[in-house]
């Protein structure tokens, strides 16, 4: 059968997108809107090209033009609840993903694309049953294996989680993420790796850098299990330069916005006084995870995770209006009502002054960590999009720094009542201690669960999602020794200004 004109664009759009191919997949599908022009696939299409490019307006746009044009159509359903979702409009975007889950006989992969919609919204069981539900139609695509994964392992199913990575890598060797995925899912030993597989996999030549990068990390991860140190830093110190390699990025840029924040006038009231929520912030790997899930183990409190609200609607809100904008974004949520929210969005400790402007009431708990051990926890993790200055020991020194001369600006700025400094080591020396402490400046009678956090089953995100379930531990205090020779640019940099009792 002759394949119309209407077809052969679409698929050939469609290749040129999964090629990498944009301006091809944009022209085609601009072709295909003129020949077709009730046709919703170039719209579906050239949504997906816009989000590449980073034009989330856009993005949104073409995503509603293809939903109206295809009302039943499950790819335009979906692309629009995804877009309705990464712009952060998550009412919306939940009411557009249920639309999607009207059509009858949904192909495996809006069931996969679905998934990863709901697992965005926080609607980690939902998610849980689409991915199942894709790899049940397909049982052969790793990406979608890979998923349900990623899926399980937010939700503490560790065990299927590695089953499904090692069942993802099995269909393709080269399905890089999988490896990574996999590497941080239990402490590897002697008897139990996978460095062998994984270095001859590198040997062989990865198909792109990315893959690399990947197999690096996950090589890292297991050889600092099994203690060979010299081996685990060449492979991180290798992707990571790799992975720095590819962008452009100025640390001073990043510095001088933390600069900015120094200098501003304070922000002026007055603010929405009818809520206080918590904020947990502070670098990553300092401890964020593990306070927002000891805190989110008292009755009186509830996670809202990594929401990213408060920066979002600070961009156009201010005083009371954002307070107020904020407190009904996390109504959106799907929270359990008649608990107090925690926010853990990291990068939040910018915003630690607008935050008590625009909610007075609010709590801010900063998390630190003694410099080194933040450093290499730092330059051994792999973030998606986010703390671009960690692959690197001198812009990584640099901005440690500058985050120090923040953190001396909150604590001569903002009130004791507000704010509270928990450093990650003393949690580790004595938990219940700190935690009785946390939850005192929290406002909040003592509650014995508050020490069984890691028995807690709420889905966790984030790159310790593995660790917090898990009691307390203090194998991670000290870990940098291990490295001292290999991390020395990063402690050339931090002994212009921090302590030499600091860095030892």
């Amino acid at each position: 059968m002759k394949m119309s004109e209407a077809d052969r664009l679409s698929e050939g759009a469609r290749r040129a997108f999964a090629a990498g191919d944009l301006p091809t997949a944009e022209t085609m599908s601009r072709q295909l809107a003129a020949v077709s022009p009730r046709d919703a696939r170039p719209w579906s299409l050239l949504a997906e090209t816009a989000l590449k490019r980073n034009r989330p307006d856009a993005a949104i746009a073409c995503a509603e033009r293809a939903a109206t044009l295809g009302p039943y159509d499950p790819f335009a359903l979906l692309m629009r609840a995804k877009c309705r979702a990464l712009i952060g409009d998550r009412r919306s975007a939940l009411e557009a993903a249920e639309a999607v889950t009207a059509v009858k006989l949904l192909p495996p992969e809006v069931q996969d694309g679905l998934g990863a919609v709901f697992s965005m919204l926080g609607r980690h069981e939902r998610a849980l049953e689409l991915f199942r539900r894709a790899v049940a139609a397909d049982p052969r695509n790793p990406q979608f294996v890979y998923n349900l994964a990623a899926a399980e392992r937010m939700t503490g199913a560790f065990a299927q989680a590695e089953s499904h990575c090692d069942r993802a890598v099995g269909l393709d060797p080269h399905f890089y993420m999988a490896h990574h995925l996999r590497a941080d899912l239990r402490t590897w030993s002697p008897e139990r790796n996978h460095v062998a597989a994984l270095e001859s996999l590198l040997a062989k030549g990865p198909r792109n850098w990315q893959g690399e990068v990947l197999l690096r990390y996950a090589l890292g991860k297991e050889c600092e299990d099994l203690g060979d140190y010299p081996r685990a830093f060449a492979h991180l110190a290798a992707g990571a330069a790799l992975h720095r390699k590819q962008y452009r990025y100025d640390v001073a840029a990043e510095i001088a916005a933390i600069d900015e924040v120094i200098l501003a006038q304070p922000p002026a009231g007055p603010g929405y006084e009818d809520a206080a929520p918590v904020f947990v912030v502070g670098l990553a790997r300092s401890g964020t995870t593990l306070v927002e899930r000891i805190a989110a183990s008292h009755p009186a409190f509830v996670s809202a995770g990594e929401t990213g609200l408060f920066g979002r609607l600070s961009r156009s809100n201010g005083g009371v209006a954002l307070g107020t904008a904020y407190v009904e974004a996390l109504g959106t949520l799907g929270l359990q009502p008649g608990r107090r929210t925690i926010d853990k969005t990291l990068q939040n400790y910018l915003a630690c002054g607008r935050i008590l402007a625009a909610l007075p009431k609010a709590k801010i708990v900063m998390l630190t960590r003694r410099p080194m051990d933040q450093g290499w926890a730092l330059l051994k993790a792999l973030f998606a999009g986010t703390f671009a200055f960690s692959y690197d020991q001198a812009e990584l020194g640099e901005y440690l720094l500058a985050f120090r001369r923040l953190l001396r600006h909150w604590r001569a700025t903002l009130p004791e009542s507000s704010y509270l400094e928990l450093a990650y080591e003393d949690i580790v020396a004595d938990q219940e201690g700190v935690s009785r402490r946390l939850i005192r400046f929290l406002g909040e009678d003592w509650d014995d669960e508050v020490l069984r956090f890691h028995a807690g089953t709420a889905p966790s995100a984030t790159a310790s999602a593995v660790q917090v379930r898990r009691p307390v531990y203090a194998s991670s205090v000290g870990k940098w020794r291990h490295y001292a020779e290999q991390l020395g640019p990063l402690r050339d940099v931090l002994a212009r200004e921090v302590p030499e009792a600091e860095l030892v």
